[in-house]
């Protein structure tokens, strides 16, 4: 099941909305999750926040490493740059 469907997923092979057979294996593409199941997505949210919070923070301060996955591709800006190439495409857009 990949929860990432509508952005696009986690998977190359998934297809929004649809569940693809590949080789045997399924691979689910649900849409608007979160509608679904309101309380456990409420749940999952709140401790992937816990986590990822947890991942940046060390020993009370913040920790910024660009060269760690999770961290960069959480950025949005760092320095006063932006980092996210979508977000820096809106904005060129306006």
């Amino acid at each position: 099941v990949d929860l990432a469907a509508e952005r696009g997923g986690n998977c190359a092979l998934t297809q929004p909305g649809e569940t693809v057979d590949y080789r045997g294996v399924k691979i689910l593409g649900p849409l608007n999750v979160p509608a679904q199941v309101p309380a456990h997505a409420s749940q999952m949210y709140s401790r992937n926040i816990q986590t990822l919070l947890s991942h940046l923070v060390k020993d009370g301060k913040l920790q910024i490493d660009l060269a760690d996955e999770i961290t960069a591709g959480t950025l949005v800006a760092h320095d006063g740059k932006v980092t996210e190439p979508r977000v820096q495409k809106a904005l060129e857009a306006k």
